[in-house]
């Protein structure tokens, strides 16, 4: 736990409803607002409502992120649920500390270094991806309990009662939803997944359609009335081994004692300076936190402030820093339990500093190799893969008594594995790990192993000024871009004071030590060939970012939520 000097959190007034119906959510999103008392900021109109609903019964701000995230579940069952994990910051308002939770999934006990490999070769992803053996033991709601015991004010069961509702009662599909169940060609083979998402021969329910799901109300009452023993012991837990373990394509070995050893972590934040501000994020297993540092670290000498936003001048120096940052993080952060991650030697100033100066400020660098920050000398491990998985959801909360949750959730990819099991889809996150056990003889860091947690990008993430006192909690999915999404809209709020809509928003650019891709059909497109002439090499890339911030201004919380999904913050 961080401790900050103690300060007093401003506010303004805005008043935004949803009725408590099922509803369809908004073909066009990015809805963003102002508040005075308290405000969330979710991927779903029904789940932000939700976690508004906590909120104005007296809730903290975790009670307002379980509810809305018990509503993710049912409602953007592609992105998050209970049948995966998550990683939450908590900020605690009359403290000014910052917490985090670490809800990652675990590999059961038959994991081995080797899992995802066929005839001594890595599998393709999808392969690995859909079936049992890429199913890790969800921790989410092992998570939430434990934060809900920390920083809950409403009893545990009062925050299940508007998924449950709505599970009975039904939803519409959404227009996103819709999309991606018509392309998705996997799902529709699943038995337990088939009848629920798709007609009973097979066919696309229409946008708008209601459906209901009466397997996932009363797991949801199961959780309700006991909490997370209920699901990892019982009935919920038997459910989930056995549809692992039956899979069709690479069952799984994962056990009821696998499922019953499975425990949240409360870890240490990484915090690290940034100009005048302190960002906070999440720490291995996570590389969230530690690479947004390590980009903001690596632009500290440099004014992007008198730079225009976005231009290419600016946009080369991130995508520079952000290489740099992404060779290290290849090369060292795994789960700390496992690895000697060496986390203070890489947020080291002087050691930034001079990776800094090997940014040129008008020619592009190309690959990246990793640097050698103090704790990484002894160090015997080999980069491995990047991840592939981009279908994850992120909510930010702040509550009346000037609480802050920032969280990310996922089930890794699409649908995760494709298996269904009590109402809810159960996450892909093992292929996360590397699929290559070892590289030139040295055994690769992030690599399978029993008990392990498979590294992740997630990167929820709290802003604070020098004082202590919050300024912003903001997060993303989109896979290992999560940690270029998160930066490029930390540095639009703070060097380029856009306001939070304005900095979610903002066409996206990445660079994971490679390529630059720029976000297609935004400004940044247009930046393609005066970066190519400074030595860049430029994909553009599609809408896959879901911001979702709130930020403290003079007038107020001011909320933002990213247009490209059908999100929106809303608040009183």
């Amino acid at each position: 736990m961080l401790q900050f000097p103690s300060k007093i959190l401003i506010s303004l007034t805005f008043l935004f409803a949803i009725g408590c119906a099922p509803v369809e959510p908004p073909a066009t999103s990015g809805g963003s607002g102002t508040a005075a008392r308290h405000m969330v900021s979710a991927a779903n109109p029904l789940a932000a409502q939700a976690g508004l609903d906590m909120l104005r019964a007296g809730g903290s701000a975790v009670d307002a992120a379980i509810a809305a995230q018990m509503v993710l579940t049912l409602v953007e069952p592609q992105s998050s649920g209970i049948g995966g994990g998550a990683f939450l910051m908590h900020f605690d308002g009359r403290n000014q500390s910052v917490e985090s939770y670490d809800g990652r999934e675990t590999a059961p006990r038959s994991a081995h270094p080797k899992m995802f490999q066929k005839d001594g070769k890595p599998m393709k992803f999808m392969q690995a991806a859909a079936g049992g053996s890429s199913v890790g033991v969800p921790g989410l709601i092992a998570m939430l309990e434990l934060a809900h015991r920390d920083h809950g004010k409403l009893p545990w069961h009062q925050l299940f009662q508007s998924a449950i509702t709505l599970a009975e009662k039904g939803f519409a599909i959404s227009p996103r939803l819709s999309g991606l169940l018509e392309r998705e060609k996997i799902l529709r083979g699943t038995p337990t997944a088939r009848g629920y998402f798709y007609s009973a021969t097979g066919e696309d329910r229409a946008v708008g359609t209601l459906i209901r799901n009466p397997a996932l109300a009363k797991t949801f009452h199961a959780l309700a009335d006991g909490g997370a023993k209920a699901f990892y012991r019982g009935a919920i837990a038997k459910g989930i081994v056995d549809e692992v373990r039956r899979a069709s394509n690479n069952p799984s070995g994962m056990t009821l004692g696998d499922m019953a050893a499975y425990r949240a972590v409360k870890r240490t934040p990484v915090c690290a300076p940034y100009r005048q501000w302190q960002v906070c994020g999440m720490g291995p297993p996570s590389s969230g936190g530690l690479a947004v540092a390590q980009i903001l670290g690596l632009l500290e000498p440099f004014e992007l402030g008198k730079l225009a936003p976005a231009s290419s001048e600016a946009v080369h120096l991130v995508a520079e820093a952000s290489a740099l940052a992404f060779a290290d993080r290849n090369a060292y952060v795994a789960d700390a339990d496992f690895v000697p991650v060496p986390k203070q030697g890489m947020l080291n100033r002087a050691y930034l500093r001079k990776r800094s100066k090997l940014i040129n400020r008008t020619r592009a660098g190309g690959k990246r190799k990793p640097g050698v920050p103090l704790g990484a000398t002894a160090f015997k491990f080999a980069p491995g893969d990047g991840t592939k998985g981009h279908s994850t959801s992120h909510l930010s909360v702040v509550d009346a008594d000037g609480n802050a949750v920032s969280m990310t959730s996922s089930i890794e990819t699409v649908f995760g594995s494709r298996l269904m099991t009590g109402g809810f889809i159960l996450n892909n996150q093992l292929t996360d790990f590397s699929f290559r056990a070892e590289r030139d003889g040295k055994p690769v860091a992030n690599r399978p192993a029993p008990g392990k947690r498979p590294r992740s990008s997630m990167s929820p993430t709290l802003v604070l000024d020098n004082d202590g006192k919050l300024i912003m909690a903001v997060g993303s999915p989109g896979g290992s871009r999560i940690i270029g999404y998160v930066a490029k809209t930390v540095i639009a709020a703070l060097d380029w004071n856009m306001d939070m809509q304005a900095a979610i928003s903002l066409g996206n650019f990445v660079n994971r030590n490679g390529v630059t891709e720029l976000e297609q059909g935004t400004a940044a497109e247009g930046l393609k060939s005066k970066l190519e002439a400074m030595g860049h090499e430029v994909r553009l890339m599609s809408r896959v970012s879901g911001l979702h911030g709130i930020r403290h201004t003079k007038n107020g919380l001011q909320g933002g939520a990213d247009p490209r999904r059908e999100g929106v913050a809303i608040g009183d």
